[in-house]
């Protein structure tokens, strides 16, 4: 019924800018002799970042699982932190990688973000940190985190890799929780090859940047243990040309999700992730759910026969972290205490979501998805005699 296309569609491709613009920047930077150790690319980034995303202060890094490992040194995180088991291997890695032990909570069956109404019974004497994901770029329940870790004495971490952009009742979304860190690797909407950042309140910038500069105040003082996590002037130079094309992607991108919800919203079986309504979307990625008892076929079986057709897809987040051999130990990382995360992972799919993406090839995968569902097939036909 359907040809492969000629070549593999992605489930993203980076944001390239003109050659041209990067050839110019480099001559700024040659002229400069600058290449690290902030400098003018950096500084105007750390600007243009702090006004894009609408919040008070933020450092940048050179990438973004070097930004949450400080973030955890900054808020002098120890014992455990609660978090998620739904997410890349980043997040409770960089726990890990600071001697804190992950508490794993599970996940709304909705939003699947970390379940605020499960939090609490996973509070001990332990207990530092919560640590929360905007997975897809939806926005965890940031209030309801907010008065548990009042309530508590809690500090509160967002991973927003998958957030840039986000605003909440036009609220930047980093503006919540002690410290978000957003990554800038090439696969996000915005990138600077690699890199990423952190925010904050003011009054923690001048602690960060000592811990990501290897703990130097000045030319004859080192007065803390800090790590190198600089972005350099090169990534930097990057991300202030590609913020400049950020407005045209983000409406290209739009484009194409609203054809995949068009082409997708009544089809047995499929669930798509909806946003709140005050929330304003990141457009990193397009997410649909297959239940596999509707759709007729499961999850794994629709990635395999899109890669057929070289149609790229994703199964974030498969498997959960804490099936991980590093992490199942853990008492909170026992099957039956995740019993939605454990449904849900096996039921997403990340669509291709790029702006060079045509629109005719999004509704070409769309037809390929309603062709796999045997109910589908059956409606169709039966409309069509």
């Amino acid at each position: 019924m359907f040809n492969p296309f000629p070549e593999k569609i992605y489930v993203t491709r980076p944001m390239l800018p003109d050659l041209q613009d990067v050839s110019n920047s480099l001559e700024e930077i040659w002229k400069e002799q600058i290449l690290t150790n902030g400098g003018p690319q950096h500084q105007a980034l750390e600007r243009a970042l702090c006004q894009t995303l609408k919040v008070p202060s933020l450092s940048l890094f050179n990438n973004g699982t070097i930004a949450l490992i400080t973030a955890c040194q900054a808020l002098e995180l120890s014992g455990e932190v609660i978090t998620t088991p739904f997410t890349f291997p980043a997040t409770p890695h960089i726990l890990a990688w600071n001697q804190i032990t992950p508490v794993f909570c599970d996940i709304d069956p909705v939003t699947m973000n970390i379940d605020a109404t499960k939090i609490e019974a996973l509070i001990t004497e332990k207990t530092s940190a919560i640590l929360g994901v905007h997975v897809y770029g939806t926005p965890c329940d940031v209030f309801a985190i907010e008065e548990i870790a009042q309530r508590h004495g809690l500090k509160v971490i967002y991973d927003a890799a998958h957030a840039f952009g986000v605003e909440i009742a036009g609220r930047g979304i980093g503006s919540f929780g002690d410290v978000s860190m957003f990554s800038f690797h090439a696969t996000k909407l915005f990138h600077t090859a690699e890199g990423g950042c952190i925010t904050f309140n003011p009054d923690m910038k001048q602690h960060v940047d000592l811990l990501k500069n290897f703990g130097i105040k000045n030319e004859d003082e080192v007065i803390l243990p800090g790590i190198n996590g600089k972005m350099n002037e090169i990534q930097a130079a990057l991300g202030l040309i590609n913020l400049k094309s950020l407005e045209e992607e983000r409406q290209r991108r739009a484009e194409i999700i609203k054809v995949y919800r068009e082409e997708l919203l009544d089809v047995e079986g499929i669930t798509l992730v909806n946003l709140p309504e005050n929330v304003r979307s990141s457009f990193q990625y397009f997410v649909i759910r297959i239940h596999q008892d509707k759709f007729g076929i499961s999850r794994d079986e629709v990635h395999c026969r899109l890669k057929d057709y070289n149609v790229i897809t994703r199964k974030y987040f498969n498997p959960l972290c804490s099936n991980y051999e590093c992490y199942r130990h853990l008492p909170s990382a026992q099957p039956e205490l995740l019993p939605v995360a454990h449904e849900i992972v096996q039921e997403v799919l990340v669509l291709p979501l790029y702006g060079q993406l045509s629109i005719e090839s999004a509704k070409t995968i769309c037809a390929m998805l309603r062709s796999f569902s045997p109910a589908q097939t059956c409606c169709m036909s039966q409309r069509g005699n």
